[in-house]
């Protein structure tokens, strides 16, 4: 691990993180605008802000150290070779229960929407109200995050009954109770890669600590289609393991609760986003056809068949219901046989294929109506979640 501690920081009240790797051309604006933010809001408080980096060779260290700034800063790499996001937060925790913070921010080192606003709504529940974790709710385009619209979101929702809309939103909000946790929680491979987000957010809501969300207005970053491959294992990796770690509470969730909602509750326009719906559609046709023993072992044979007949006509049209089926045969064949990582990197076809779908659903439509499709899925898997528990209660039959 690389240090630079120029101001010699030894403690502080509230931490602010800003994970990176390549990150040069805007870290310097994120930097700016949580100074603001600390500055205007909490100029009572010890404040520090700390770039968690992958040893970046694009100079984001030397970019980040020389933002302008009131507030002192801390750059903390990992080795060089060594890369992942949860790498990153690792340093971040040991970092934040160090130095005995009261609270710690992140927010993504690519934003370009950040205001001090956001530094300020993202402290408050845990500063004042006793809240250990805060997940972010803002406008995003229908089509991004879509591994959070068709898999993590319906998940929480489905089998933990919890409404929380984003998460692995990237911007969060944490106690250094909840820090210290999670550096004793068991990591994953994944969870050291893009399955950071999702741990933080399944092991606050399952160690049992105060959950809230904020609003946060529009997030506009760079897109994530670029490294979505990975992102997809990593992620969804790390959140079929955690699920499948706490399977015996399942049978304890008899309803979806409603997370206390803190912020402008009046969401802005989401950020414009440009998708390549042919190659998508061919990625997921190519992948069915490479994968396609594996998913029959898999999904359930009326299932299958179903997909199956989809796909070698190419004309997908996976709609909520048949993907509810999908993820909990996935879920429940990753838990009960050795197909593992095999299992997700086949599962990738039929995401890009429920996406595809969901793109050609919602071309007509706007914003709010294609929202509220999003939602309407994540209820269906709560209305659907018999369906997994069956398969257990007949497997210990």
């Amino acid at each position: 691990m690389v240090k630079v501690n120029p101001y010699r920081v030894e403690e502080a009240d509230l931490v602010v993180g800003i994970p990176s790797y390549n990150e040069a051309d805007n870290i310097a604006f994120v930097v700016d605008r949580c100074n603001e933010g600390l500055q205007k809001y909490f100029p009572q408080l010890k404040s520090v802000v700390i770039n968690v980096d992958n040893h970046s060779p694009d100079n984001t260290r030397e970019a980040f150290l020389n933002a302008s700034n009131t507030v002192p800063k801390i750059y903390i790499s990992t080795p060089e070779g060594v890369k992942g996001k949860g790498n990153n937060f690792y340093n971040l925790f040991s970092e934040a229960v160090r130095l005995g913070a009261k609270a710690i921010v992140v927010v993504d080192a690519d934003l370009m929407s950040i205001t001090p606003e956001w530094v300020r709504d993202l402290a408050k529940p845990i500063l004042e109200d006793g809240y250990d974790f805060v997940s972010p709710l803002y406008s995003r385009n229908e089509y991004d995050g879509t591994i959070t619209n068709n898999i993590c979101y319906p998940l929480l929702v489905g089998l933990l009954g919890k409404d929380m809309r984003q998460p692995i939103g990237g911007e969060f909000a944490f106690s250094s109770h909840l820090a210290r946790y999670y550096l004793q929680r068991p990591w994953h491979k994944t969870t050291k890669q893009y399955g950071i987000d999702i741990f933080m957010s399944l092991n606050a809501i399952l160690g049992g600590f105060r959950v809230c969300q904020v609003c946060l207005g529009a997030k506009i970053h760079k897109p994530s289609a670029p490294k979505l491959g990975p992102m997809f294992t990593q992620v969804v990796g790390t959140l079929f393991n955690t699920l499948l770690d706490y399977r015996n509470l399942w049978q304890e969730i008899h309803h979806v609760e409603q997370l206390p909602l803190y912020g402008e509750h009046k969401l802005a326009k989401p950020q414009s986003l440009s998708i390549d719906y042919k190659s998508m559609k061919e990625t997921a046709l190519y992948e069915f056809n490479i994968n396609r023993e594996i998913l029959q072992r898999c999904l359930s044979p009326e299932v299958f068949a179903r997909v199956e007949k989809m796909y070698d006509s190419g004309k997908l049209d996976i709609r909520m219901g048949l993907w509810a089926r999908i993820v909990y045969d996935l879920l429940y064949a990753y838990d009960t046989t050795d197909a593992n990582s095999h299992l997700i990197e086949a599962m990738k076809a039929l995401y890009f294929g429920r996406v595809v779908s969901f793109i050609r659903q919602t071309l007509d439509l706007d914003h709010e109506q294609s929202e509220e499709l999003i939602r309407k899925q994540a209820y269906h898997f709560f209305k659907m979640r018999g369906y997994l528990l069956q398969k257990y209660r007949r497997k210990a039959a």
